[in-house]
């Protein structure tokens, strides 16, 4: 009875992990195209870059707030089967009104750095959570 428990906890953990690993994934694709747009931007792709690359930077915003949600979702599931873990995401602004209001060098290569620092803090997060989904998956053999 006990070991059909842990296994139902751990198979709970593991959906809310992969839900959390959909949702850094579709933030990253976000973030890759952004930062495409970006460069276009940056090389004088003008108003029409600027658009595309903030649509890129919201969607990509509202994916990483999903997937906060999934991965707090993701570590009481965890604190359940007993593995300890911190998974931390920060999203800060993405300057969206210096870069439309100052369209300059400097404005956008502030908003690729953003962008930058965004898609290194969700490749370090699903990283986590793909090693931490292996683990979960050795407990349940």
């Amino acid at each position: 009875m006990k070991d059909e428990m842990m296994r139902r906890e751990i198979q709970e953990a593991v959906e809310a992990g992969e839900r959390a690993l959909r949702s850094l994934r579709l933030a990253k694709e976000r973030l890759d195209s952004a930062r495409s747009w970006g460069i276009f931007d940056m090389l004088g792709g003008g108003f029409f870059s600027d658009m595309m690359k903030h649509s890129r930077m919201n969607d990509a915003a509202s994916y990483m707030e999903d997937a906060k949600r999934d991965l707090q979702k993701f570590q009481r599931e965890l604190r359940d089967v007993h593995v300890p873990t911190e998974l931390r995401m920060e999203v800060s602004g993405f300057l969206t009104f210096a870069d439309f209001f100052f369209d300059g060098f400097i404005a956008d290569y502030m908003v690729q750095s953003r962008i930058a620092d965004a898609r290194e803090q969700v490749n370090s997060a699903i990283s986590r959570v793909e090693s931490l989904l292996m683990d979960l998956e050795q407990m349940n053999r």
